[in-house]
């Protein structure tokens, strides 16, 4: 690389699509366009979501009064410049919430809290205890669309062992999606007594239209025919253990940006450095080929353009020559290599003025050679409020680093790609994530698909594990 840095370009803040009408109802506030315009999915929605609970009896109540809430109007105290007041579930998302009927009510008993004090593995107890109650909840499976499950505050201390590698919420998460139950776990300390409820409404709000089956909205500005891949490992077992193995998550997106499926891989006999896996050729090979075989399924036979492949590692040899073999049925392919954690940092400047108040743009793009690129995909963003938006509000953003290991398209397609997708994470009510949703999804469903005992190396519906 030269010590001469590229211009600097700067990607424009994507649209997200909402309601009726593609051509008119899109807006680049995902929160502003719900209260304008509806979800993406309301013309084919259901009227209402039914909510099954699963509480210890002292909690009940409590659980009941904040359901409650989700149809009562709260004024946001937090991210002043972004954050909407909550108007009601009903207005949001044009359809209603309701509990279940009461045999989709499930408490567990008060003596159950002397047994966890007693038992000298109360995580696992607390476990087994919630899975029996889910199973019998499931004899009514057809009678709701979401479990709730509240989790109080003195549980705390439960719900995470390092030294076990257990931690309660992605263990609840493997187990019932196996059985094909969206569940949302409602926390006492960071559900219900936060602070600003009107925040806690959105995020919760979101992300039970989307465990239902909802599209809260789609992106607007991806060019047809593309789709996106993003692919995430997790080690099972310990790093000493010469019986471990890869569970490798693929999750595919299509030119809106919607999650369709995702893939989970276990693989044998993988290359591990620093704890960072490497697929073989043949392993590569079949991860891409089911993940186009998903594509393929909902788009009647037909195969994208161009595929963009995000990974937060690089790809070794092997792995490239795995995926462009198996996709080789498309005309372009992007093998992106996305680093989160780098050394660059930038700020804006003006010729005549010095430094800007505000940081540097969101969406600026800055190449360092042919095959790297720095992208922010945090900073300013103007447009989405009165004056210039910062989300945060403080420190200097950095940059993600690009680097394509495969392909040779433009750079500013590939930017103003994965700018987009960060705006795609129906379980966050902010305007972006740092990451774009094909590596945010994926580490996240490759840490919960880990822990399923008897995995099959099929695919799986995304809703269940968010």
């Amino acid at each position: 690389m030269s010590g001469e840095l590229q211009n600097h370009v700067r990607a424009s803040e994507p649209y997200l699509l909402f309601g009726r009408d593609p051509a008119s109802d899109r807006h680049i506030h995902p929160l502003l366009g719900l209260l304008e315009f509806g979800p993406y999915s309301t013309p084919i929605f259901p009227r209402e979501i039914r909510i099954a609970t699963l509480a210890p009896q002292a909690n009940e109540r409590a659980l009941f009064r904040f359901m409650q809430e989700f149809s009562t109007p709260i004024r946001a105290k937090e991210r002043q410049g972004y954050l909407e007041d909550w108007h009601g579930f009903d207005q949001t998302f044009r359809t209603h919430l309701r509990a279940a009927p009461k045999n989709c009510r499930t408490t567990l008993p008060a003596s159950f809290d002397d047994e966890l004090i007693r038992s000298s593995s109360g995580n696992i107890l607390l476990l087994d205890t919630l899975k029996r109650a889910i199973m019998d909840l499931c004899a009514y499976r057809a009678e709701f669309d979401v479990l709730f499950i509240y989790l109080p505050v003195r549980w705390k201390t439960l719900f995470v062992h390092r030294e076990l590698d257990f931690d309660l919420h992605d263990e609840l998460k493997a187990f019932t999606a196996v059985l094909g139950v969206p569940i949302q776990i409602v926390r006492e300390d960071s559900a219900i007594s936060y602070r600003d409820q009107a925040s806690v409404m959105w995020r919760l709000g979101l992300a039970i239209y989307a465990k239902s089956g909802g599209i809260p909205w789609k992106l607007a500005s991806i060019d047809d025919d593309t789709a996106f891949i993003g692919i995430s490992y997790a080690l099972k077992g310990n790093a000493e253990d010469n019986e471990r193995f890869v569970t490798c998550c693929s999750q595919v997106f299509d030119n809106h940006g919607t999650g369709l499926e995702f893939v989970a891989y276990n693989a044998a006999d993988v290359r591990v450095f620093q704890r960072n896996p490497f697929l073989s050729r043949e392993q590569m090979f079949r991860v891409m080929t089911r993940c186009l075989e998903l594509y393929r399924r909902r788009h009647a036979g037909s195969v994208p353009r161009r595929i963009i492949v995000h990974k937060s590692t690089e790809f070794k040899r092997a792995e490239v020559d795995g995926a462009l073999a198996a996709l080789h049925l498309c005309k372009q392919i992007d093998l992106i290599q996305v680093v989160e954690n780098t050394g660059w940092r930038g700020i804006a400047y003006d010729s005549r003025e010095g430094p800007s108040r505000y940081p540097v743009e969101r969406g600026t793009l800055l190449g360092l050679g042919n095959n790297e690129a720095l992208l922010w995909t945090h900073g300013r963003v103007d447009g989405s409020s009165r004056r210039p938006y910062f989300q945060g509000g403080k420190s200097t953003p950095k940059p993600l680093k690009l680097v394509r290991h495969a392909g040779t398209g433009s750079w500013e397609a590939v930017a103003r790609s994965t700018l987009g997708l960060t705006k795609m994470n129906w379980n966050n009510d902010a305007l972006y994530d740092a990451l774009p949703v094909t590596l945010v999804y994926s580490s996240i469903l490759s840490n919960v698909i880990k822990r399923i005992p008897n995995l099959r190396n099929d695919a799986y519906q995304f809703r269940y594990f968010i």
